[in-house]
């Protein structure tokens, strides 16, 4: 009895079962296909908008310092923004109103040298028409329509319209105005929107994207006023007309990627016609080149090297890619887009491969 009472009282034990490691499910990659192919449909359609509010936030970035300046002066925050936001619009319409009196005298003078862009013009047109090719269907008394190509369709494309273009730039200081004067709230309120766990590495992550693209636009912005005055003064020392507008114009037209050698080119050379000779042309020439490489290759890396830490392919596809999807605004925008991502593949376990990719 006395051993059954035992064996009564004895308690029993419940071993939880064994648990079995699950295997680990990763995405197939025709899942991140569609992913991303569902991010740039996204990207295409919503251009209009996408692009004001990348444009505000990376306005928003520059006006910040000055920002911080004046409410270290002890004004409100939201009146430190007002500010700076008119101090922007004053510098800005500053410079459309001496380009436009600058483009106003050239047309001016435009007549005086006439002929000599007519005898340019209709060289190069009796050029062309050596090696243009009929189509097949071209014949003798049969008239050929060619529907031309609107520039300002292709610049301005996803906007719809000279009307929804403006409405659209009309709440870039708005949204500016917003960003600084919530950037506090707007920071720690997307920092919560993450589990606890990940909140420091979003932190970190929103800082060193900020750094970047501070660091980009006031890069950009000195580079292109190093490129401006030097040119200035060697366009000023050949006697080039309109000197002080061209030098500036192709010092900051040499920052626009790939494309910024020959558009450099082109502000010198077309106020240079009828006035500069064949050695001119060549002092010009090898102004924009020798400086354009001097950018990329010494002032670039120091400035911005960095922060973007791109490699160069990664640079260009991401060009061909944001050129297509949003044409010039795209080729402006490509490099902080980029360098953004990077960051952020950088601080997320899972993607870091891609980041590596993307860095140097």
């Amino acid at each position: 009895m006395a051993t059954g009472e035992a064996q009564a009282q004895t308690p029993t034990i419940d071993v939880p079962p064994l648990a079995v490691p699950q295997a680990k499910v990763r995405p197939h990659w025709a899942m991140n296909i569609i992913g991303i192919a569902g991010v740039l449909t996204l990207c295409y359609f919503g251009e209009s908008i996408l692009v004001v509010m990348l444009v505000s936030v990376l306005l928003a970035f520059i006006l910040a310092p000055i920002v911080d300046l004046l409410t270290y002066l002890l004004l409100p925050r939201s009146l430190a923004a007002a500010v700076a936001i008119l101090l922007l619009l004053a510098a800005l319409g500053g410079v459309v109103y001496f380009s436009y009196n600058q483009a106003t005298t050239l047309l001016t003078d435009l007549p005086k040298y006439t002929s000599k862009v007519r005898e340019e013009a209709l060289r190069f047109r009796k050029s062309a028409e050596r090696f243009e090719v009929l189509p097949p269907e071209h014949e003798k008394g049969v008239l050929s329509v060619r529907p031309a190509t609107d520039w300002t369709d292709i610049l301005t494309r996803g906007f719809g319209s000279a009307s929804a273009a403006v409405l659209a730039v009309s709440f870039v200081p708005f949204l500016v105005f917003f960003m600084l004067t919530w950037q506090q709230h707007v920071r720690s309120a997307t920092v919560m929107l993450f589990p606890l766990e990940n909140r420091h590495t979003a932190y970190v992550t929103l800082g060193l994207i900020s750094a970047m693209v501070r660091s980009f636009m006031v890069g950009n912005v000195l580079i292109g006023l190093f490129v401006g005055a030097v040119s200035t003064v060697i366009f000023w020392s050949i006697h080039l007309p309109f000197f002080y507008f061209a030098g500036f114009v192709s010092g900051f037209l040499s920052l626009v990627p790939y494309m910024g050698i020959l558009l450099a080119l082109v502000p010198p050379i077309f106020v240079g016609l009828g006035h500069t000779d064949s050695q001119d042309v060549l002092v010009i020439v090898a102004t924009v080149l020798a400086l354009h490489l001097i950018a990329l290759n010494l002032l670039y890396p120091r400035f911005l090297g960095k922060r973007l830490q791109l490699n160069p392919l990664a640079v260009t596809m991401a060009l061909l890619v944001w050129g297509a999807l949003w044409g010039a605004m795209g080729l402006l925008l490509a490099i902080p887009i980029t360098a953004a991502l990077r960051i952020i593949f950088a601080h997320v376990e899972s993607l870091k491969p891609y980041g590596a990719w993307l860095g140097e």
